[in-house]
């Protein structure tokens, strides 16, 4: 566990999802005033969907936001499970992001030339203002599992044999990830509470492997938070 790890315990996923929205829109208004823009990499699963759907109903500087994504599995473009379609029905429909500053993973081209055509788009972005992640029962982060071995050097990994369906995937990598002002988790669920305790303890799990040179906050629920360890 990093000690630059700064871990927000919260009742509910509801209150989850209300603390990184007002962290989100916080650090928007900050980089848009310091930078003139906010790049932000967003995240899959219900909770961050639950912070979506806040910030759909907020106002900020939409001109000014950039938005990417960790991780994206390699279905059509309109599959149900695309983290992308999940984004944008619960948030880019509803705010005036211009399309040419959204940017997909094309992980339907496949694995590998999807991995090389985001890596270039990752390589103009670093670095980030902030990287949304959240956490799998294994440990693992945005599509980085727990036994797959990546080049450390590269921006995206094309990856294969998901432990969860869909096997075939697109990631950012743990270096670009880390490349990143600010770096939130979003963890809830008492499902999550094993992971959570291994990775305080000091596993070896994808998610330890988020190095920012800032520090990490961590926004979890109360079931996900083993409060005897």
């Amino acid at each position: 566990m990093q000690e630059n790890s700064r871990w927000h315990v919260l009742a509910s996923s509801e209150e989850v999802a209300v603390a990184v929205y007002e962290k989100i829109l916080k650090a928007a208004e900050q980089a848009i005033a310091e930078r003139g823009s906010f790049k932000i990499v967003l995240a899959g699963g219900s909770t961050p969907e639950k912070v979506y759907r806040l910030l759909a109903k907020a106002s900020s500087d939409w001109s000014k936001w950039f938005i990417y994504h960790g991780d994206e599995r390699c279905l059509p473009i309109d599959h149900a499970d695309r983290n992308s379609l999940m984004v944008i029905q619960s948030f880019l429909q509803s705010v005036a992001i211009p399309d040419s500053q959204v940017f997909n993973i094309p992980a339907e081209l496949g694995p590998d030339l999807g991995a090389k055509a985001y890596a270039d788009v990752v390589a103009e972005a670093l670095p980030f203002d902030m990287v949304l992640l959240g956490m799998g029962e294994d440990g693992h982060t945005a599509s980085l599992f727990p036994g797959h071995v990546h080049d450390v050097e590269q921006l995206t990994h094309a990856v294969y044999n998901s432990p969860k369906p869909p096997p075939e995937r697109v990631s950012i990598s743990a270096k670009a990830l880390s490349d990143t002002k600010e770096l939130i988790y979003i963890i809830t669920g008492a499902n999550k509470q094993e992971a959570v305790k291994a990775w305080r303890m000091g596993d070896n799990l994808p998610v330890a492997t988020i190095t920012p040179q800032n520090s990490i906050d961590i926004y979890i629920d109360a079931d996900a938070y083993n409060e005897g360890l």
